[in-house]
């Protein structure tokens, strides 16, 4: 038998360094690590301000929880936070290998599992089949859906979304290599350019992977230097998060529709994308392609995951028409951590390959 080695509770590190503490967890493929301890205090009076300050102060935090050796260029974190508004029963900030973004619709599915399991929420009544979670993203108030058991998390989750809407249809955007490409743009929390990868002469099921990221990058370069983004009610969130790649299958149909999305800095979503998802179902809700409370199946072309997604009511965004989408998936917990760092260490706070 072999010998088990007797290893310290931590290795050497620097003692005046707080040891980051997570959880990881996956939904459907793309990853989720979720500080625990070790993150200093993030000050604000709101979550927004909240964001500024740790962008502005605490992103080293962000960059040796994302970056290599750690993590990689394509890990997502979550830093929780408490929040200003009374009906939330957790504040998160999101990470990612670029930043901060607005919403995150796989990393809310995992959330609402860890609230639960973890205590953030009362524990639902004997013989409830579901919890309830609201969860303060950055984009504003999201309501979880967690399937339970004897009081824990048990099976798929679902979340509510904020107003999603479609800002713009048909708009021709000159892409580098490409010529005129016609796309759209829908807003799901955040904003998605959306366009056919055929366009590109590319099989978003089969090509590889390098190409699709290519392509979706020059959409999305060309869409903000051609295009100004607006949003009703916060300057903040008007921006272009990223660009999904179809198999333009848009009009209704049992079968799952494949797409895949590249945000960020080049980074590609290993789900479905449950940001992306609220955003096409807005989409295709605006052109007339799916009704209330129809739903549609959406696979990852990184894993064969599948999101399925609806929109459960109307609603307002500014002036635009907006729809409630309903989004469903699977998370699952893959282990804990505890990250150190040695005082010593000219890449404590991680580095990134292009």
């Amino acid at each position: 038998m072999e010998r088990a080695l007797a290893v310290p509770q931590l290795p050497p590190h620097d003692p005046k360094t707080p040891v980051l503490s997570v959880v990881d967890m996956h939904t459907d493929g793309e990853p989720l690590r979720i500080v625990l301890a070790g993150c200093p205090e993030v000050v604000g009076p709101t979550l927004l301000a909240k964001r500024r300050y740790m962008r502005q102060h605490l992103d080293h935090v962000r960059r040796r929880l994302m970056f290599e050796p750690r993590g990689h260029r394509d890990m997502y974190g979550a830093v929780l936070v408490p929040s200003e508004l009374q009906d939330a029963h957790l504040g998160v900030l999101f990470l990612h290998n670029d930043g901060y973004s607005f919403m995150c619709g796989h990393a809310v599915l995992a959330l609402g599992r860890f609230a639960l399991d973890f205590g953030l929420v009362p524990a639902p009544p004997a013989g409830a089949r579901e919890a309830h979670v609201n969860i303060h993203c950055p984009c504003g108030l999201v309501a979880a859906f967690v399937a339970c058991e004897g009081g824990r998390s048990r099976g798929p989750v679902r979340f509510h979304s904020v107003p999603a809407f479609a800002l713009a249809t048909d708009l021709t955007v000159d892409v580098p290599g490409h010529g005129k490409v016609v796309v759209d743009i829908a807003y799901g929390g955040t904003f998605y350019a959306f366009v056919s990868a055929e366009k590109f002469g590319l099989d978003v099921c089969s090509a590889k992977t390098r190409d699709l990221v290519d392509a979706a990058s020059a959409v999305t370069e060309a869409v903000k230097a051609q295009f100004k983004i607006n949003h009703p009610d916060s300057e903040d969130l008007a921006f272009l998060y990223g660009t999904i790649l179809t198999d333009g299958k848009d009009a209704y149909s049992e079968e799952p529709t494949t797409n895949i999305c590249v945000f960020a800095d080049s980074q590609v979503d290993r789900s479905p994308t449950g940001s992306g998802v609220t955003a096409r179902i807005a989409l295709q809700y605006h052109k007339g392609l799916l009704e209330l409370n129809q739903t549609r199946s959406f696979k990852s072309s990184a894993t064969g995951s599948v999101f399925t997604g609806k929109a459960v009511r109307e609603a307002k965004c500014g002036d635009f028409k907006a729809v409630i989408v309903e989004v469903s998936g699977q998370a699952h917990y893959t282990g804990t951590a505890s990250f150190i760092v040695e005082d010593d260490d000219p890449l404590k706070d991680g580095f990134l390959l292009k």
